[in-house]
């Protein structure tokens, strides 16, 4: 049985911390916007797309986005604060906004829920994920599972947690025995057709393919040994950032899907317990499904 999921919920170390640091304000304002999306699922009474019908946001979703606002703003003034609601549909307007944020020594990255699609018909898979970036770097991830009470940490250097207990990447080194996640993000011109391409390259080469539609999750699970890899093309910041740290600190391995180091304006990512981690990225590009022109 992997550690970082036990029978006893009541064994678990609780996430309220009282130290006043990045790290617990992550926590602290993760946990209260993940307990106010749990208490409105079913109840979403606007609903509207961005960049296409398959890019769904709620009246919750930007809720959510102005709380984790206002409980960072309160311990942190000066900071800024990049998340998905409050940068306009595109990639130009992302780039342009990421450079603006990554100005600043500190920037929040957040998604006040990654898997809106899945909130919105009530599927029980979607998160709260934030993640700190210090000078460019990543320094502080956590993501909140509202549904399984689940609450990942990670902190630069310092390891990460579930619940208190250290997360670890599987030992799997076998493709043909592996389970890997993927994703489909709601671009259906350029990310579905590369996505679609890597999904029939590897799917025959390993033991079972999950998309269960939040990229956030997805990465989470890598880092709790749950799933041994993860791909996907066309991602944004505030789906990964936090995510990415979960892995790194749990000993796993988190690149572009051309193998080059990752960085915050990476979009196409592709992350593993390391050990499968070189399969995923020839595969892709075999199958030429990395999401970049030649």
């Amino acid at each position: 049985m992997n550690p970082t999921n036990p029978d006893n919920r009541n064994d678990r170390e609780p996430y309220v911390v009282t130290s006043k640091g990045h790290t617990a304000a992550a926590i602290n304002a993760a946990a209260k916007a993940g307990e106010w999306i749990k208490n409105r699922q079913g109840h979403v009474k606007e609903l509207g797309s961005k960049t296409s019908a398959q890019d769904l946001v709620t009246e919750v979703d930007k809720g959510v986005e102005q709380m984790i606002r206002r409980l960072i703003l309160t311990h942190y003034p000066d900071h800024a604060i990049l998340g998905e609601e409050s940068v306009l549909p595109g990639a130009d307007a992302l780039t342009a906004a990421l450079e603006e944020g990554l100005k600043h020594e500190y920037l929040w990255i957040v998604d006040p829920i990654d898997g809106t699609t899945n909130f919105v018909h009530g599927f029980p898979f979607y998160c709260v994920s934030i993640a700190l970036v210090v000078k460019g770097e990543l320094t502080v991830g956590v993501i909140y599972d509202p549904i399984r009470d689940e609450m990942f940490v990670a902190e630069k250097g310092k390891g990460a947690y579930m619940h208190g207990i250290p997360t670890s990447v599987s030992a799997e080194a076998d493709p043909g025995s592996s389970l890997v996640a993927m994703g489909f993000p709601p671009d259906r011109l350029f990310a579905q057709p590369a996505n679609m391409a890597g999904l029939q390259q590897i799917l025959p080469q390993i033991r079972g393919v999950r998309a269960g539609g939040s990229a956030a999750l997805h990465l989470a699970y890598v880092a709790a040994g749950r799933v041994d890899g993860y791909w996907e093309v066309g991602l944004s910041p505030w789906d990964c950032a936090a995510g990415v740290l979960l892995v790194l600190e749990s000993g796993g391995k988190v690149t572009d899907t051309q193998g080059n180091p990752y960085d915050i304006g990476t979009r196409h990512v592709v992350a593993s317990n390391g050990r499968i981690h070189d399969f995923l990225v020839g595969s892709l590009e075999e199958a030429k499904a990395t999401g970049y022109k030649k």
